[in-house]
């Protein structure tokens, strides 16, 4: 029987909550601990992703996902995005520290499921932009124990605006995407791009994937019209050590939708996360 702990209110540090959903089999007896970061106009509730957890915490994880705190969602509606303003003030520093945050908190002794999880065993799985922040994170913070990432950037500098496109969001101060799905225009504010430059060394995902020395899993689809496969297997290329997997045919989220509305998951997706289940086991 599957315990689950849905939005978990903590305190980040910039003025914003981190909700997060826990996952696990309470056996009382301690498990590794999967730590899942959701990408670009993503959220821990998007599609699949509690079938996936689901699926970790059957196979003797302990499993938790969560909303950056600056993703647009709010403690009152975690799903989408009311928080535009929110959304607008993220950056990849904030979200750095929103999983730094998430890993003190695991490893506090006054965890709350302190006699359900092995705090020396934290395993970090990161989709699409969320891949680029695990690799950082994993690079820098000897707490994590392996690295896996689902369709994951391999650069972040080359997805910014250049030429004209550049110094009219300087000239504004902001610019707009529009979000496919919930048809919003999503704000990026400079500080984004400013913020970057600011912490360029720190932020290139491929000096990152090069320091990484504990076991590393880069899985991607052939098919990704969103992140291209050639981006997985640069960030392999970095990496003697690394394994890359790739799915034949696979999108960008592996055959997943928003919203979900079965209880099995899509082919694709139930493919990965079995390859990743025994990867974190080995």
């Amino acid at each position: 029987m599957i315990s689950i702990d849905k939005n978990i209110n903590i305190v980040g540090r910039h003025q914003k909550p981190i909700l997060i959903d826990v996952f696990y089999n309470e056996t009382r007896t301690p498990k590794p601990v999967i730590v899942f970061c959701h990408g670009y106009k993503g959220f821990k509730d998007w599609g699949a992703w509690d079938l996936v957890a689901r699926m970790f915490a059957n196979a003797g994880f302990f499993f938790i996902k969560f909303n950056f705190s600056h993703n647009g969602g709010t403690a009152e509606q975690p799903i989408d995005f009311p928080d535009l303003e929110a959304f607008g003030q993220n950056n990849f520093i904030k979200e750095l520290d929103d999983l730094e945050t998430v890993i003190n908190w695991i490893t506090a002794p006054g965890f709350n499921f302190k006699k359900e999880v092995k705090s020396k065993d934290i395993i970090l799985i990161g989709h699409s932009r969320g891949g680029g922040i695990a690799t950082i994170k994993a690079a820098e913070d000897s707490r994590v124990s392996k690295l896996i990432t689902w369709a994951s950037v391999s650069d972040y500098e080359s997805r910014f605006p250049k030429g004209e496109a550049l110094e009219e969001w300087q000239s504004n101060g902001v610019m707009y995407v529009q979000n496919g799905r919930t048809k919003q225009q999503m704000p990026h504010y400079f500080q984004f791009y400013t913020t970057f430059i600011a912490h360029k060394e720190r932020l290139t995902i491929t000096n990152a994937a090069q320091q990484i020395q504990i076991p590393y899993l880069i899985i991607h689809g052939t098919a990704d019209p969103t992140v291209s496969v050639q981006e997985g297997k640069d960030i392999h290329s970095c990496n003697a050590n690394s394994e890359l997997f790739l799915i034949e045919g696979a999108d960008h989220v592996f055959g997943a939708k928003h919203p979900w509305d079965r209880n099995d998951l899509p082919k694709n997706l139930e493919i990965i996360t079995k390859k990743s289940i025994d990867f974190a086991n080995f």
